[in-house]
């Protein structure tokens, strides 16, 4: 379900389960996933990654299918894992390698940067095709980091952005063949290894500290 590697300074954390739900099992790996990053002394950064044609499509509906008396908990903890992005000490970087949907859209701008895969692949936030809404945390996320036009644009209309217009929109920094993704997800990750990573998770805390306390607060 998820694989942690290194690459000198770069940790580099792939999830690999299919579309890459946020299963409850899922978010308790990637946290403690998170937990071993962090505990590292010296220069690192973070680099996630899915596989194949998935980065990740979000929420596990069928999970929550079968568990609606669990859905408010699981909402506050889907919301826990973008705060916990937002609070990590060290630079972090999204290889997006294909589809990023929903939940595993959000997931993308809890990082610092993201590079997505040109050939293949949507940046998409279709809550509103789903007739379903945005938490206060997910909405305060989305808008923190992206313009009002087109968070505007990706919320209401659930528009689906290609690599190159997701870069034009200023969703992701970079775009990258299929082939190029992760080695420059990974190159850009190694530049930022350098920065004092307390520092880094200071600024970021505090420049979202907004957004942090809405992804931890209510979820209705």
């Amino acid at each position: 379900m998820i694989d942690l590697q290194r690459d000198g300074d770069v940790f580099v954390l792939r999830y690999d389960s299919g579309e890459n739900r946020f299963h409850p099992d899922f978010l308790t790996a990637v946290h403690k996933v998170l937990d071993e990053v962090a505990a590292t002394e010296g220069p690192r950064a973070l680099v996630t990654v899915g596989t194949g044609k998935f980065y990740s499509n979000g929420l596990d509906l069928e999970w929550l299918g079968e568990n609606r008396d669990r859905f408010e908990q699981y909402l506050k903890d889907v919301n826990a894992l973008y705060a916990r992005l937002l609070e990590l000490p060290l630079p972090t970087v999204a290889a997006v390698n294909g589809h990023a949907f929903a939940g595993g859209a959000m997931l993308t701008l809890a990082h610092d940067v993201a590079v997505m895969r040109t050939d293949r692949g949507f940046f998409c936030l279709p809550e509103v095709d789903l007739g379903m809404s945005f938490t206060p945390g997910m909405s305060a996320l989305i808008q923190s980091r992206l313009t009002p036009a087109v968070a505007h644009e990706a919320m209401v209309t659930g528009r689906r952005y290609t690599a190159e217009q997701a870069q034009a929109a200023g969703i992701v920094r970079l775009t990258a063949a299929e082939a190029d993704v992760l080695p420059t997800a990974v190159r850009t990750a190694a530049e930022l290894a350098p920065k004092d990573g307390k520092v880094v998770g200071k600024i970021r805390s505090d420049m979202y500290r907004a957004t942090i306390e809405a992804l931890r607060g209510p979820v209705f």
